[in-house]
């Protein structure tokens, strides 16, 4: 056997295994190796399960050898954002407040990915309950840039999107509420896909806003994204949110001809750097070059999809925090009445981040507030759910940058919340409606990376994968 390189995708890792060119426990090891190396600069992982990993590794081999495999990914190590419960490991969702957690069972993603073989290196770090764009709000300190340790590497799934960056996993689930999938994999080179809502089971999952995230992957190709997307889906009894939606069938197509894009004015006009307008600007030159048609479109509310993204959030931010009160798990401090306690644990629990978002989202809900916000928010997602409806009746896809500019420095954006809140702008309507869009490298800027957003109708995953996997390989 050759001693197997870190540099893997989930299909050579996968035909590696097949072919007998490396073994899952030697592979595993090569990337354990590559963490134990590289983790303490980057700080990528917040919890590694070298023991379990190995073991893992070791059921994968003698499956194989007897020829009772689970599948094509049975034995390939990947990674998991510290918000998916795996039983009997810690999990604190960047928090101090669970920083004595230990999952008593898994989430559902975990147990697919355990019952198609696939081996848990560890859980990777993350913005306080995924709140963040930078995974500088973490108790476990900021995850760096994998090519520039002094810049952040996008957020809240920051510690995923290094990872595999970084070659400190073949693969990453990450999590996606306003664009923690797409963002982070935008500023960091690789692929990230939020699948449409309801597609993956959020059971297990710490929640932030429930009726907006969605766990995803996080890959270094479009066909790895689809592959680890496969095993992740479908509807479970745990999350009635769940639906099985049409199959994806991925078609790999080399041209485009026929196929309609949409370039929403809103998204194309201000509030980009130049770089990311060039970069993205070339590669819709690239998809028009395959065939397609790219037309200019009107995607109203996009706007107003911010606002009201940052009114549903914390809303649901403060009602499923609530239940973190230092009283059943998780930290606690002293005080002399319940009340005390609650407020010492909840004060010293929580940090900045989650304090401001529980507050805004306590206010917005309280008397005399809730219809003026809440409830004005909830009448304009509707409208911007419908205005996504309607432009897909005309287009097929829609195509925009996924983030305004590349990585910034470590430090650039903390004092100033707005400034941070501002990454969200490209990614947050498609949690909003529901859709599901794929982020996809498209070129580099002052040497980081650019990344091209393709937004899709719901259910229509395949179609989202087919252009970004004809752009890529057109590409390279």
């Amino acid at each position: 056997m050759m001693t197997p390189r870190t540099q893997q995708t989930l299909e050579s890792a996968a035909a590696g295994l097949a072919d007998g060119s490396f073994s899952s426990r030697e592979l595993t090891q090569a990337y354990l190796e590559q963490i134990r190396g590289l983790n303490g600069a980057l700080n990528a992982y917040v919890n590694i399960f070298e023991e379990r990993a190995m073991q893992q590794a070791q059921e994968s081999d003698a499956r194989r050898a007897r020829q009772a495999s689970f599948g094509e990914l049975d034995g390939v190590p990947i990674a998991v954002k510290d918000n998916m419960r795996v039983q009997g490991e810690k999990c604190t969702a960047g928090s101090k407040i669970l920083d004595s957690y230990v999952a008593v069972e898994d989430a559902t993603v975990v147990t697919k990915l355990k019952q198609a073989g696939l081996v848990l290196l560890g859980n990777t770090n993350m913005d306080e309950f995924a709140m963040g764009s930078s995974t500088e709000h973490s108790v476990y300190g900021p995850t760096k840039h994998p090519r520039d340790p002094e810049r952040v590497p996008g957020g809240s799934s920051g510690g995923s999107a290094c990872a595999v960056a970084a070659d400190l996993c073949v693969a990453a689930l990450g999590s996606d509420t306003g664009g923690s999938i797409r963002q982070p994999a935008a500023l960091c080179g690789i692929v990230g896909m939020k699948p449409t809502y309801g597609r993956v089971s959020r059971s297990g999952l710490i929640a932030m806003a429930s009726s907006l995230d969605q766990i995803g992957p996080m890959t270094k190709t479009v066909s790895d994204a689809e592959k680890l997307l496969s095993v992740i889906l479908g509807t479970d009894v745990l999350d009635q949110t769940t639906t099985e939606g049409a199959p994806i069938v991925m078609k790999k197509l080399a041209r485009l001809d026929g196929l309609r894009i949409g370039l929403p004015r809103e998204a194309w006009g201000e509030g980009m750097t130049d770089g990311v307008r060039t970069q993205v600007t070339q590669a819709v030159e690239v998809l028009k070059s395959l065939g397609a048609t790219c037309v200019d479109v009107s995607l109203p509310y996009t706007n107003e999809a911010l606002a009201v993204y940052y009114v549903l959030m914390p809303c649901e931010v403060s009602a499923n925090l609530a239940r973190f009160d230092g009283m059943r798990y998780g930290h606690r401090e002293s005080g002399g009445t319940l009340a005390e306690v609650y407020a010492a644990s909840r004060g010293q629990g929580f940090g900045a981040e989650a304090r401001r978002r529980i507050l805004l989202g306590t206010f917005a809900l309280s008397h005399g507030y809730y219809d003026a916000y809440y409830r004005q928010a909830r009448k304009v997602q509707t409208l911007i759910r419908r205005a996504y409806t309607e432009a897909f009746r005309d287009v097929d896809v829609l195509v925009t940058p996924t983030a305004p500019s590349t990585a910034f420095m470590i430090g650039e954006k903390t004092a100033d919340p707005l400034a941070m809140y501002l990454e969200d702008v490209f990614t947050v309507g498609v949690n909003v409606s529901g859709v599901p869009a794929v982020s996809v490298p498209c070129g580099h800027s002052i040497g980081l990376p650019v990344g091209m957003q393709i937004i899709g109708n719901s259910f229509d995953e395949g179609r989202v994968f087919d252009v970004a996997y004809a752009y890529e390989q057109a590409t390279k």
